[in-house]
């Protein structure tokens, strides 16, 4: 399980460190993509495995699942780790997610987001980001 938010930058190559407690998790091999409010999704074989046959099961005639379908599947790429736990993030999901230099890595239960430290402040001081207004339509899903 991935938890927890964890600040890095990447190198001049485009590599970055992914925290010691996600490695395990991660596994050797692991699949990057783009992801929603310009971050980046990151996910184990297995769990991409899971996505991955959601995401087949949507009907092709539907014109909203062919689109989510082609960004989230043309942005991804299989990635490993090197011997010091770094990953090199391909250049076209660096300038989705708008990484440059400084990042945040946040652990989201079984994804991890990679978040340019800069959006991530955005996102989080945002002021239409009112927590218990989301907690409340939260509690109508039922939980």
């Amino acid at each position: 399980m991935f938890i927890g938010e964890h600040q890095h930058s990447l190198d001049d190559k485009g590599r970055l460190i992914i925290p010691s407690k996600f490695r395990e998790d991660l596994g050797a091999e692991f699949v990057m993509t783009k992801g929603l409010d310009s971050c980046l999704f990151v996910y184990p074989k297995n769990e991409w495995s899971i996505i991955e046959e959601k995401l087949k099961a949507l009907p092709l005639t539907n014109r909203d699942a062919r689109a989510f379908i082609r960004f989230f599947f043309s942005g991804a790429s299989e990635c490993t780790l090197d011997k010091q736990g770094r990953v090199l993030i391909p250049p076209s999901l660096r300038e989705h997610s708008k990484l440059e230099k400084d990042a945040v890595v946040i652990g989201l239960s079984t994804r991890i987001e990679i978040w340019s430290k800069e959006e991530w402040t955005n996102y989080t001081e945002d002021d239409n980001l009112s927590y218990d207004a989301i907690a409340e339509k939260m509690a109508e899903l039922g939980i």
